[in-house]
């Protein structure tokens, strides 16, 4: 008789084949930003119009463009300076984290939980990837911010599948094991269903590689070092493991002894975890 999780973990895996799981969906306002993004001849009041049409995600963006991350010399007080002083790419992928913040909420108080620990959890490794890509690499903040948080995204569809399977529901155990084995296969469907950039539709499949030898440093390089800084002397199994073995950290040019949690507790003006919340 196969267990619990074979069944569950064989059951979603068809859903995905048969393409008949049920992904979650950007926001309306969040694909006409990207299609603005994307759009070479587009102009920073297009965008702002846009935006300014979803009166929450304005509000957000101008807060941004307000806090210690930017550093601006004055006060901004209107969407369209808002999106002149972060840029139209960093205001995009801005955009699409704080969409993503309304995803991680579920009906049961006890799936709602886990959502907003993942949520919490990937927040914490956006800001860790953010000063990383910000001081010791040539990758763009804005699209390390945006890996850390689209990492665990494919626990979405699973968390959502066990809120209609009581089993699953009260089995913790076999939930967090499920989330393990199948978070990475359904997170890359879920990023190339967003059509998210190519350079981070990786993330999901190979974060947790600890012997993958890319050519070169990427975001995925990135992702997997700040999970590992994320857990650093805890009795978690991966604070276990030998980091100087693992290849990540020489692509990025970046001690294994360096205490990278410390310094976004310490740069919190370059920290993006208050601002997704």
């Amino acid at each position: 008789m196969a267990s619990l999780l074979e069944t569950v973990a064989n059951d979603l895996i068809t859903q995905i084949k048969d393409d008949t799981l049920v992904l979650p969906s950007l926001p309306e306002v969040c694909l006409k930003v990207r299609d603005v993004a994307e759009d070479v001849n587009a102009t920073i009041p297009q965008l702002a119009t846009i935006i300014s049409q979803d009166a929450a995600l304005a509000a957000r963006i101008v807060k941004v463009s307000n806090s210690p991350l930017v550093r601006t010399p004055s006060e901004v007080t209107d969407v369209g300076t808002a999106v002149a002083r972060l840029g139209i790419n960093f205001t995009s992928n801005l955009a699409m984290g704080l969409a993503m913040e309304q995803m991680f909420q579920a009906t049961s108080d006890v799936i709602d939980k886990r959502m907003r620990q993942i949520w919490t959890q990937s927040s914490e490794i956006a800001s860790i990837c953010h000063v990383m890509a910000m001081h010791y690499t040539k990758l763009m903040p804005d699209q390390a911010m945006l890996g850390g948080l689209i990492h665990k995204i494919g626990a979405l569809p699973i968390l959502a599948y066990a809120e209609d399977n009581s089993a699953l529901l009260n089995d913790a155990f076999t939930l967090d094991k499920l989330i393990d084995k199948l978070h990475p296969y359904i997170g890359t469907h879920i990023v190339k269903a967003w059509r998210f950039p190519k350079d981070i539709q990786n993330i999901p499949s190979q974060y947790m590689k600890f012997d993958r030898t890319p050519e070169k440093s990427d975001y995925a390089d990135l992702v997997q070092v700040a999970v590992l800084q994320s857990v650093a002397e805890t009795d978690h199994p991966y604070a276990q493991l030998d980091w100087s073995t693992i290849g990540s950290f020489d692509r990025l040019g970046i001690s294994p002894e360096v205490e990278m949690t410390e310094m976004v507790d310490l740069e919190e003006g370059e920290s993006i975890t208050g601002l997704l919340s």
